[in-house]
């Protein structure tokens, strides 16, 4: 698992405990990708459009930060308890 296998572009060693690490990040990420998808098409079906925006301001969906309930409500001009109650 450790010995060397071939060298990357530097000339660095490369095991194949390196290559199996960066394919389980493959994993990981499509995993990741394939749960904020399903995740996305539960939003759409489950809520308003508005609620849906409500929902992914505050936690950060979509590749945003998430925002305070302040923030959102601010932001979509409306009561931070309207934000409050889309949890």
């Amino acid at each position: 698992m450790n010995e060397a296998i071939e060298s990357d572009k530097d000339g660095n060693a490369l095991t194949l405990s390196d290559v199996l690490a960066s394919e389980d990040n493959i994993c990981d990420n499509l995993e990741a990708k394939i749960r904020a998808e399903h995740l996305h098409r539960f939003l759409a079906r489950s809520l308003t459009p508005r609620e849906r925006q409500v929902v992914e301001l505050r936690y950060g969906l979509c590749n945003r930060p998430p925002l305070t309930q302040r923030e959102v409500a601010d932001r979509l001009a409306i009561s931070r308890s309207y934000v409050s109650r889309r949890r």
